[in-house]
């Protein structure tokens, strides 16, 4: 992910891992108790500790912090690892609500809250692997 403003990695601007953990247990709770965010929480084992800690590494070396993810799991390959998952336009924007509400409730920079919506939204579409669904 690019830096922000003063060359400050988005990880920095965000608040470090406290906001990272922060954003991923609201985008969490968000997907176990929306109604639209069913679609997408049935892809995902009950306990969601795992899936926690996996999102948590992923978010701090994208955002351009510590590197946690890569020298456990390798190089990303997103769209790979989630292959076994239908992901439309259904999924997709279920994804995209769970953490726009995430990242409404824990970035205080509106800046940077702009700036990791719109390469969220980028990584979301790019992710979609079958028929667009209405």
């Amino acid at each position: 992910m690019a830096e922000g403003e003063g060359g400050a990695p988005m990880f920095e601007r965000l608040g470090g891992t406290v906001a990272i953990d922060r954003l991923v247990e609201a985008f969490y709770r968000r997907m176990d108790t929306l109604e639209e965010a069913a679609i997408i929480r049935a892809m995902h084992p009950d306990d969601l500790a795992g899936t926690k800690q996996i999102l948590k590494r992923y978010l701090s070396e994208w955002t351009g912090g510590p590197k946690l993810y890569s020298p456990e799991k390798g190089h990303p390959r997103l769209r790979q690892r989630h292959m076994g998952f239908r992901i439309g336009d259904a999924e997709r924007d279920a994804w995209l609500l769970c953490m726009r509400g995430a990242l409404q409730e824990t970035v205080a920079d509106a800046d940077a809250l702009k700036e990791i919506d719109l390469a969220l939204t980028k990584l979301a579409d790019w992710m979609r692997n079958s028929e667009m669904r209405g």
